[in-house]
């Protein structure tokens, strides 16, 4: 059995432009017929005298690493896993009772309601002073992530600032990542969720562009201010906050509609900041559908990030809601310490966070040692210690022992409550400028059917006989 995707360009009859089919199917034999599930996505052609000539392309599907909202230079680490077993080969396989609901549901950007906004290529050329690099904020093996100026959606005499990710023309690679960021951004809406604008698809002589437009996040990510590259410090109470900020995020994928999302790659550097000091969520190229239908979880190859991925994900390939809180409990203490889940610039014996503050967790005293010195004893203990107790609940070896994110939710409430009497001290001054929008977005849920948003992710691992880790390694 082979999992195959096929890439058409489909020429309209106005002979300017054509539609990218991206179809994602899995065969017994080649020449079978497809499943029928496909995305639509419009590519505006740009000049071309010479007729449209239809071009389509077959490949063996691999999983790809992040694209992070930072677009950081990190390593990847290929790691050889086990095989799967009968049961668990794929995520198709384990939920064949979904198999017509998904193949029949699969719908098009254009068919599905959205609030997303579709850019051309000059108006984010425009924005971005032709891609200077004078406004890039961010720059990776993908892409460019540039700081751009456009007019306010809603109200056309006011200007906002936007946040451009242009991913490579070369090729297709971060595709997949790019369709699936489109599809959950373009569906969910929360507070704590970055907001994406819109994008942009268009092909030229040069390749196909490929890019997103979010809302900027002046204050940049939680990764930046804890690793130095700021000389203000976050204050102990603007911590918590962003602890609490970040699992409203998480709960709300997990459990606030009537289908999960599985974020699969949260960590410091995709939660970014904006210019009220608020944490959201950013960058979902990895997310995926939680299961369904009674299932326990779902098989997938491991993506990720090294020092973040759950150990059973990593064993296994089996992914679930519980796989995000073991993150969460990472993140909990680089908020206390101030330190990465991995450092090799550090001791030997100081390397992996979680190591070396386990026996520091004893008693008050050795647990100062392990707060970040940065906060300069400016803290509460007694709210730190009540926080690490929460990391270390999201970081129980038996994963079905972890707690929901809502029931963390309650927990952080609490410590909330008993920092500076429950009204946290924000950074009294943004990185941003003055007039930097806010852009909370609403919260509003959208209960909405999901196989057919990030299906491309389900089916197509579906034959896979062997899966192999691709985790990121943090610098």
């Amino acid at each position: 059995m082979m999992a195959l995707v096929d890439i058409s360009l489909i020429p309209v009859k106005d002979n300017k432009s054509c539609v990218l089919f991206v179809s994602f199917y899995f065969t017994r034999k080649p020449g079978n017929c497809p499943l029928g599930a496909m995305k639509c996505f419009h590519f505006s052609s740009r000049e071309k005298n010479e007729e449209p000539k239809t071009v389509t392309k077959s490949a063996s599907v691999q999983s790809t690493s992040s694209t992070s909202m930072s677009m950081s230079t990190d390593r990847d680490l290929r790691k050889s896993g086990s095989e799967l077993n009968s049961q668990n080969v794929s995520d198709f396989s384990t939920e064949s009772s979904t198999k017509n609901s998904f193949a029949n549901s699969f719908a098009s950007l254009g068919q599905r309601q959205s609030n997303l906004k579709a850019f051309t290529f000059s108006e984010l050329k425009t924005a971005t002073k032709s891609f200077s690099r004078s406004v890039m904020i961010g720059e990776g093996g993908f892409g460019g992530v540039y700081r751009g100026v456009i007019r306010s959606m809603e109200d056309s005499s006011k200007k906002i600032d936007i946040a451009v990710k242009q991913l490579s023309r070369r090729g297709l690679q971060g595709h997949k990542e790019w369709v699936t960021e489109v599809n959950v951004l373009g569906i969910v809406e929360h507070p704590n969720l970055v907001k994406l604008l819109g994008y942009c698809a268009e092909d030229d002589e040069r390749g196909i562009q490929r890019l997103l437009v979010y809302e900027f996040m002046p204050n940049r990510s939680v990764q930046d201010h804890l690793s130095s590259k700021f000389q203000k410090v976050l204050p102990w109470a603007t911590r918590v906050k962003i602890a609490l900020d970040a699992a409203l995020g998480l709960a709300y994928l997990h459990e606030a509609m009537d289908f999960q999302i599985i974020f699969r790659d949260f960590k410091s550097s995709n939660i970014l900041l904006d210019d009220q000091w608020n944490a959201k969520l950013s960058d979902f190229g990895l997310a995926r559908l939680g299961p369904s239908d009674g299932l326990s979880h779902v098989s997938t190859a491991v993506v990720g990030t090294i020092g973040y991925a759950a150990p059973e994900y990593i064993q296994t390939g089996r992914l679930t809601s519980k796989s995000d809180v073991w993150s969460f409990g990472v993140f909990l203490y680089e908020l206390i310490t101030g330190r990465r889940p991995l450092d090799r610039n550090r001791p030997k014996n100081e390397q992996n966070l979680l190591e070396w503050v386990r026996p520091h967790l004893s008693d008050v005293r050795k647990f100062r040692l392990i707060m970040d010195p940065r906060l300069d004893g400016k803290y509460n203990i007694k709210a730190a210690q009540k926080l690490a107790s929460v990391a270390n609940r999201c970081l129980v070896r038996q994963a079905k022992t972890r707690p929901k994110m809502s029931d963390i939710l309650g927990m952080i409430n609490k410590i909330v409550d008993t920092t500076d009497n429950g009204s946290p001290l924000l950074c009294t001054k943004s990185l941003a400028p003055k007039d930097a929008p806010e852009g909370h977005g609403r919260e509003r849920m959208k209960r909405r059917f999901l196989d057919s948003i990030i299906g491309d992710q389900k089916g197509c691992w579906s034959t896979w006989r062997t899966w192999r880790t691709k985790l990121v390694r943090t610098r």
